[in-house]
């Protein structure tokens, strides 16, 4: 059990959250290479193992540090990132450059270079005038990048608007119009200085469902099927993106087997019916391996009634570290974590110290009647999406982040001080 309940305080992989707190100090995001692991081992079983030819890349826009990285390395998966600093995150995290794809809306030309510069594998093109900046620093630099292009498949997931990535109007990808694509696909085909690997899709995230896959799968199918005919070119690169859901509260656990295995089925189908050798196929799972890897902990700080509407629970962290809950209105679970054992008798909303009314982190969380400050809180399942988007605001410190497995605890993000806050701030020569 990754969670557990020892003398009344709650543990996580095998660390007691009291004596992490203590260690570490508050607020402070801890992950369980444990649960990483198990999902690192789940996916080898039900795609990488049963289907040959495929790959993972861990998604780190999820949670980027070096530390994941070198355990997405040490485990053999492959990487996603989507910026310049996830990629110079990669680089000093010594992984290999052909396990590195990337992604992106706007790849910035400095970020392009550095990607050709290291050599990584695979570029995921999004726009027209990208494969143009692509082509120019591989003629300056005399190199060859192996791309693939991103489409939009136009079919909306059952997610939060603001991370459905798959409809037509998007700011990613190429809307799967002929007149558009086709004579992208020839520029790739025909240039010197890019090989032309395949199609790419993401339909967004916390995806429940698999039939928006499976639509998806068609579209990109009927694609490829097109590509073959009109241009005489066999794709041998099939990247299906990432986006499973992951448990935050009462949300049914889906195995990676209920997406992967009807996806492949398909693929394999329409494979063998042509009577054509499989190509490679790709995941790019992220929030699905970390999310519920991580918690966060808290310290409660006022406790304030207000009778006959709600009682709040403030603690020394909120938006700055979290900022999901806000942002997308996303729900968590949480608990007392040093009074574990005790019952749950009284709702609490817990809320984060930012001067914003939308600071809330859980509404109406069951709480021992006795909370009060100085508790321990800890809200779960913040593995993704907590780290890589926080903030300084209100000029609070980005917490530390710790890594756990059974009972041992090491700090991989150094908590940020007051001073790293305003390192980087002048005081003009008009002003003084």
């Amino acid at each position: 059990m990754i969670k557990e309940i020892k003398d009344g305080v709650l543990c996580f992989d095998g660390c007691s959250t009291l004596e992490l707190a203590q260690k570490f100090g508050t607020p402070l995001y801890v992950m369980s290479e444990t649960s990483i692991l198990e999902k690192f081992d789940e996916l080898r079983k039900c795609f990488l193992d049963k289907y040959p030819n495929t790959r993972v890349a861990y998604a780190c826009k999820a949670f980027c540090s070096m530390a994941m990285i070198k355990l997405c390395e040490r485990e053999g998966m492959c990487i996603d990132v989507v910026s310049g600093g996830e990629l110079f995150t990669a680089i000093s995290a010594g992984f290999p450059a052909e396990r590195i794809e990337f992604n992106g809306n706007n790849k910035l030309y400095s970020e392009l270079e550095m990607a050709i510069d290291y050599g990584i594998g695979r570029i995921i093109i999004d726009s027209p005038l990208e494969l143009k900046m692509i082509e120019e620093i591989c003629e300056k630099k005399n190199k060859k990048v192996k791309v693939l292009y991103r489409i939009t498949p136009g079919i909306k997931a059952d997610s939060h608007d603001y991370i459905v990535t798959g409809k037509k109007d998007s700011k990613f990808g190429f809307p799967i119009d002929e007149d558009v694509l086709y004579p992208e696909f020839e520029r790739a085909i025909d240039s010197p200085y890019v090989e032309f690997m395949g199609l790419h899709f993401h339909i967004g995230s916390q995806i429940l469902d698999n039939d928006p896959y499976l639509q998806a799968v068609e579209v990109m199918l009927s694609h490829i099927k097109d590509i073959r005919e009109k241009l005489s070119y066999e794709v041998k690169e099939i990247n299906l993106g990432g986006g499973f859901g992951a448990v935050y509260t009462d949300e049914e656990k889906k195995p990676y087997s209920y997406f992967i295995d009807p996806i492949m089925a398909r693929i394999q189908n329409e494979y063998k019916e042509n009577n054509l050798p499989m190509p490679s196929i790709v995941i790019e799972p992220g929030r699905s391996i970390v999310a519920e890897a991580g918690m966060s902990l808290y310290t409660v700080g006022n406790v304030k009634e207000i009778r006959g509407v709600r009682k709040y629970a403030a603690v020394d962290g909120g938006m700055p570290d979290n900022i999901r809950p806000a942002l997308y209105q996303c729900a968590y679970d949480g608990m007392v974590a040093n009074k574990a054992d005790l019952p749950n008798k009284e709702k609490v909303t817990v809320c984060g110290k930012c001067c914003e009314s939308g600071d809330i982190l859980i509404r109406d969380c069951c709480v021992p009647e006795n909370i009060s400050r100085g508790d321990l809180f800890a809200v779960f399942s913040t593995g993704a999406y907590g780290y890589s988007m926080a903030s300084n605001y209100n000029s609070n410190p980005i917490p530390a982040v710790v890594l756990v497995k059974q009972g041992i605890s090491e700090i991989i993000v150094k908590r940020q001080s007051y001073d790293e806050i305003i390192e980087r701030n002048l005081i003009p020569q008009m002003l003084k």
